[in-house]
């Protein structure tokens, strides 16, 4: 089958255009060592095409905007958390539901309270800031992904799944007092975007019950990884994404959210979780660093905003369409020999720059090299997924690299068009004819903690 019958068509039509500004070599060059060759310290206005996250850069639709003019800004009790904590009870089930400003401050909440320092949380992978939230505190933040989902050219339909055995390992060597709760990211944002089946969600949750540790979902593409469910299960293939998504939840104890991704928002987030009295203490907590409970750091409007954005989150034209365009730029970068994590994720690319790049080794970071590389030919951003974001130095001082290393082009909801995603492939076509000349980086500062997002490098001579 000619590959131009999987190039996807939007399931929506353009009211508003934004222009973009287009810039020279020359000048890409000069922002880049300005910003010390690090894609966060770009200017947005200098970048072309941005594929640096899919968190907060998605379009809303008529109907989001329509019920933000309706934003009820009361500070306590307004009719848009309602909405916004009715819609999120009917698809997670969960009773206490309690809204901040962005994912990462759910996240704080949860570990802040009910972890200690020296506890370990174990996950199928941490993405960076739930992983720096639990380590900041103190904690250990273990990944425990089946061994052969490293490799970044095997293909199952489930990649993103937590090895059961593993985490039966850990609790016994531990103990369960050791592990104040477990946790599941759906899909597998670091482990390049994969999805997890139904089947390890449930054993996951017998195996913590069992020994009485409570059981949370990363949450923040929740309906990506229900849509692959349906997708790829065939149990399944007839359910609705609603009702996959609500029997994903029943298996959990609570979630934590970034809406800025599947709801499809610039702002906002949640905890969501049966517990009455963890409700209780993270309603407390949240009063002191976000706002009342019934606003959580946002405003009225932004909850409007998130509680339409996850029911448009989940329909299914939508996901098969949002899919659709990651598997196409997936199978275009192939056919132009750019190896790519397999198979395509929900909502992003990953470009095996370690592949692609062999004669830059892991300490010299071939993904942030490959990345500044796609900003200067094409003002295309992307984000490091490799050993700047996941390497450390142990304590010897020997430096222990990522597993891989990979760039993240992760595509905004309902923003660029399939030319926009072709450009980007013709891009690395034209990088591939020149990329041994590429060159590694060195650091020349970093923060003690989420380098990746503001440390200074420069070129290796």
């Amino acid at each position: 089958m000619d590959r131009k019958s999987f190039e996807p068509i939007e399931p929506f039509r353009i009211k508003m255009v934004e222009a973009l500004k287009k810039t020279s070599r020359s000048e890409r060059e000069q922002y880049l060592r300005e910003a010390g060759f690090n894609l966060f310290n770009i200017r947005a206005e200098d970048v072309y095409v941005d594929l640096l996250t899919d968190s907060g850069t998605g379009a809303m639709s008529d109907r989001q905007w329509a019920g933000m003019m309706m934003g009820d800004e009361s500070y306590a009790g307004g009719r848009n958390f309602l909405h916004f904590e009715e819609t999120v009870r009917r698809i997670t089930g969960f009773r206490n539901v309690i809204p901040t400003h962005q994912g990462r401050v759910a996240e704080n909440l949860l570990f802040t309270n009910f972890m200690k320092p020296g506890q370990t949380v174990p996950n199928n992978s941490h993405f960076d800031t739930t992983r720096a939230n639990v380590e900041s505190k103190g904690g250990i933040a273990l990944d425990l992904l089946r061994d052969e989902a490293a490799d970044t050219q095997y293909v199952t339909d489930f990649k993103g799944d937590m090895d059961p055995d593993k985490l039966r390992r850990l609790i016994s060597e531990l103990g369960p007092e050791k592990i104040p709760l477990g946790m599941l990211t759906v899909t597998n944002n670091s482990a390049g975007g994969q999805p997890v089946s139904m089947d390890n969600i449930e054993t996951v949750s017998e195996i913590l019950h069992a020994e009485g540790i409570p059981f949370f979902l990363d949450a923040c593409r929740f309906a990506e990884n229900a849509w692959f469910i349906k997708e790829r299960d065939p149990r399944y293939a007839s359910w609705s994404v609603p009702d996959i998504a609500r029997k994903m939840f029943s298996y959990a104890d609570g979630c934590t959210m970034s809406a800025k991704k599947d709801a499809i928002v610039n702002i906002g987030g949640f905890i969501a979780l049966n517990d009455d009295a963890w409700a209780a203490t993270l309603k407390n907590n949240l009063i002191m660093i976000e706002g009342f409970p019934t606003y959580g750091g946002l405003a009225g409007r932004d909850l409007e905003a998130v509680a339409i954005g996850l029911q448009e989150g989940m329909d299914a034209d939508y996901l098969a369409y949002r899919t659709g365009q990651t598997r196409a730029l997936a199978g275009l970068l192939e056919e132009f020999g750019v190896p790519v994590v397999k198979p395509a994720g929900g909502h992003a690319v990953f470009v095996d720059a370690g592949r692609f790049l062999p004669h830059i080794p892991s300490s010299e970071f071939p993904a942030q090299a490959l990345a500044a590389e796609l900003y200067i030919e094409g003002g295309i951003r992307g984000v490091e997924v490799g050993s700047l974001m996941f390497g450390r130095t142990d304590g010897e001082g020997q430096f222990v690299p990522a597993a891989n290393e990979l760039l993240r082009l992760a595509i905004p909801r309902r923003v660029y068009t399939w030319l926009h995603l072709k450009f980007v492939a013709e891009a690395f076509l034209r990088i591939a004819e020149r990329k041994d000349s590429i060159r590694g980086l060195k650091i020349l500062e970093e923060p003690p903690h989420l380098r990746h997002f503001s440390a200074r490098m420069a070129t290796l001579a």
